[in-house]
């Protein structure tokens, strides 16, 4: 993008790259709307770090200056700016807000300091609104408490966020194929998917066809496709390695007719939306009114990263080994593995452990009587 500097009359630039020709244009258009409304072309693509730094005492104006100093601040700097800075402001959506919020509590960030950091981000987002960088703020504040409760209860029993059986699932992923706008199947085939094999929704939007071996029937999990700095983008996995996930006989179908659809490309994508664009779950929730759906059927705390409890919970119950089951989520602490094992096995693994502490107790060979050496 070029555009004449109304005051210096020189033709300042800005360049970035996109992954498909529809964000290119998105971003191009929401350019020329900000140029349209009087808004520096730079400042309307922005990061939301330099337009936070920017416009720092703009934004906090009004804070109490102690409260400034001890609280937005530090939050600014430790926990906004390293999970949301590296956006541009126009693409800070309250889905990441979400993750972000997800990622400070198991953190081990306290309530307060949660708090503070939506706080800050907030009146940030808020100051972009008042510049016409963006039209809302789409970060909701509100109900973060819960969400607290709500990612502690995870980290305690994420057993208790699970789908209960097949019959559930696919009940779900009909009724949010049928709530779409244009009933999109890849909505119902995306859901079903990550539950099946324990994964995360940008695991799923980063599979390829080379990816599924159709022989053995394993997925080669190797990346995840998540929002980045100019869109979409390819990453490794979580964990940084790549992990090996079996493909049970009940998807099998599914994965096939999609391969198929793809007529032999390797590198295509296995999972689309409705126009060929990167599955998301910001998108995903929103072109099937999850929130509206999962609650008419029962399931008001569920979450799209609920699918990957699910999974876990059913190798978990079916009798898949901790070690294995480990290996399938991509856990490096075992102890978040045990988590989705049921309660009697983990009752039964203790019992084991504390019989083997007690043969290993120095006070062991203490008790009872004493051989003693006769000539």
């Amino acid at each position: 993008m070029r555009w004449t500097d109304p005051a210096t009359k020189t033709r300042p630039s800005k360049s970035e790259s996109f992954g498909t020709r529809e964000e290119a244009e998105e971003w191009v258009a929401g350019i020329k709307n900000a140029a349209a409304r009087g808004v520096d072309p730079k400042t309307a693509t922005a990061t939301l770090k330099d337009f936070g730094n920017t416009h720092w005492d703009t934004a906090m104006r009004g804070v109490e200056l102690k409260t400034v100093g001890d609280a937005y601040k530090p939050a600014w700097n430790r926990r906004v700016v390293p999970s949301l800075g590296h956006l541009p402001v126009t693409m800070v959506t309250a889905g990441m807000a979400d993750r972000a919020v997800t990622n400070w509590i198991a953190s081990g960030f306290s309530k307060s300091a949660v708090k503070n950091s939506l706080a800050v981000l907030a009146r940030v987002l808020d100051q972009a609104v008042r510049d016409e960088v963006i039209e809302r703020n789409r970060v909701e504040v509100s109900g973060w408490q819960s969400q607290y409760q709500r990612i502690e209860d995870e980290l305690d029993d994420p057993r208790s966020l699970a789908l209960p059986d097949w019959a559930t699932l696919t009940q779900l992923s009909a009724a949010l194929v049928a709530a779409s706008s244009d009933q999109f199947q890849g909505w119902g085939d995306v859901v079903t998917f990550a539950a099946c094999t324990a994964s995360r929704i940008g695991e799923v939007s980063g599979v390829r066809v080379k990816d599924i071996d159709t022989e053995q029937w394993i997925w080669n999990l190797r990346r995840q496709t998540s929002p980045g700095p100019g869109g979409m983008l390819d990453k490794g996995t979580k964990g940084k390695r790549a992990r090996r996930v079996p493909i049970i006989e009940e998807i099998r179908p599914l994965l096939l007719d999609r391969i198929r659809a793809r007529q032999d490309k390797p590198d295509a994508r296995l999972f689309v939306g409705p126009r060929g664009g990167k599955i998301q779950t910001g998108v995903l929730r929103k072109a099937t009114h999850w929130d509206a759906v999962v609650a008419k059927l029962g399931y008001e705390h569920l979450r799209r990263h609920d699918l990957r409890h699910t999974g876990l919970t059913w190798f978990a119950d079916a009798g898949v080994p901790v070690y294995r089951l480990q290996q399938i989520a991509g856990h490096t602490d075992p102890r978040i593995t045990q988590r989705y094992l049921h309660p009697d096995i983990v009752a039964l693994q203790a019992d084991g452990d504390m019989l083997s502490a007690h043969l290993r107790s120095p006070k062991r060979s203490q008790i009872g009587p004493k051989l003693r050496l006769v000539q």
